[in-house]
Formats: structure tokens, sequence, C-alpha cells
């Protein structure tokens, strides 16, 4: 496996999407930080999983509504890996709730995770990359940013609000960073969800199928490929951001 140069940090990469991401670039022959939270022990397995493959990779833990910590991360992650120059901010709160009921903890929490921790480690990888190298970012979004709903507003109002932090980093940042997202949709069942209720999540989507992980981790790996690309959502949802119609407010969507 040929080695490729900086490490790529990828918040949230113990689980679902983060996990097929960290295996996606770790077959790339990218060094890898695999940050957690509470799930050390998934992470630490995706670590043994790609060291033992050949790989680079190490895991690390770190609250992201902790912005002090949050501040020192990628400082850390280089004193065990290469220093990092890729960023894939992934992890992200999603509680519902509504214009009704929206509390002022609710709010911040999603802010703080979503959009301010992705902000932060922007701001240093940026303040820390060295003279004439090139770094990249992209943001985890989610189709929503497309296809605004009434439902779960604190989450939508974070992710729009990381849209707009990506489109703006994108020229702050250029030429030595380009920043980019992705806009899932149906990819894997919410824990709010059964499995009839995700099914028919896609079935309602336009071309009524589930969007597969490796989708994600391929246009990931394309975005880091593509060296003219900046500031651009690629949106992986089964055409769900074309529209739901007008929501009813007696049938409210499950997710």
């Amino acid at each position: 496996m040929r080695k490729k140069h900086g490490t790529v940090l990828i918040t949230g990469a113990a689980q679902r999407i983060g996990r097929e991401i960290a295996y996606g670039l770790a077959s790339e022959g990218r060094s890898v930080a695999v940050h957690y939270n509470n799930s050390s022990v998934e992470a630490l397995k995706i670590v043994t999983d790609i060291n033992q493959a050949g790989g680079n990779a190490s895991a690390i833990q770190c609250d992201l509504a902790d912005e002090l910590a949050v501040s020192s991360l990628i400082s850390e992650i280089n004193t065990k890996l290469p220093p990092v120059t890729g960023l894939i901010n992934n992890a992200s709160l999603f509680e519902r709730d509504d214009v009704s009921d929206v509390t002022k903890s609710s709010w911040d929490r999603h802010m703080a995770i979503n959009l301010r921790a992705p902000f932060i480690l922007t701001q240093s990888l940026a303040n820390g990359l060295k003279a004439n190298e090139k770094a990249n970012i992209i943001n985890i979004l989610d189709q929503r940013v497309e296809n605004l709903t009434p439902y779960f507003i604190s989450y939508t109002l974070s992710k729009s609000a990381l849209w707009t932090l990506t489109k703006t980093t994108a020229s702050a940042l250029a030429p030595s960073i380009r920043v980019n997202a992705i806009g899932p949709g149906a990819t894997l069942p919410s824990i709010r969800q059964s499995k009839e209720q995700f099914a028919r999540q896609v079935e309602s989507t336009p071309l009524q199928v589930q969007v597969n992980v490796s989708e994600i981790s391929n246009a990931v790996k394309f975005i880091l490929a593509t060296n003219s690309m900046t500031g651009q959502l690629i949106t992986l949802d089964s055409g769900q951001h074309l529209g739901w119609s007008q929501p009813d407010p007696m049938n409210e969507p499950e997710e």
C-alpha cells in the first residue's frame, strides 16, 4: 500500500458513515485519525483493523461540545500521526424538536457539535498549515439543507449554517484549503426508526433506493482527488432533495 502524505481526521468515525469513510481512506494509503466520544471499543477495532492491514491509524477521544478540548484536538493528533491535512466533519447531534418546544439546551448542543466544533477544527487546521501546503475539508451535511421542512429545527438550522460555513470558508481559505460538503439522505435508520419506517422513507424518494455508505465514502475520495473543486455540495439522497410536498401538520414525517 502506497502511503499518502498527511493525516485525515474524521470526527464521529467509530460508527455508521464515519466508520466507512475511515476504512475507505485507509484503503487508499491515507493515515487516519479516528475520532470518537463514547464509542471507544468500536474506534479501537477500526484502528486495529487498519493497522493490521498495513495502514496507519490512531483513535482519539473528544467531546465536541467541549470547545477547549476541540481547540487542541488537531495539535494532539499531530503528535501521534503525520500532520493533519484533511478534515471530515462527520459527527453530529440529531435530536427531535420543533418551533413549539425547542429549548435553549437543545439549540446550544446542536450548534456546539454540528457547527461550532467544525468551525474550530477548520480554524485550527488553517492556522497550523505550513506555507505552500494544501489541505482539504469536507463537511457532512444532510439533504435537508436543500429541502427544508419545519421538523428537527435545531438540527436543520445547524446543518444549514454548516453549509453556509462551507461556502464562506471555501472562499476565505483558497487556494491553500479546499472546502466541500456531502449531503446524505436515507442511508441508515436513525435510532428512532424501525426498519419499516426507514423502508417507507426510502420508498418515498424519487429513485426509491437506499443510499449505500460506500457511496458516501467514494464521494469523499472523489472530492479529495479533485483539485479544482471547492465550495460545492454533493447530495446523495435518492433524489429526496427534489422536494416533499408542503408538510401536513397532521401527517408529520417519521424522520
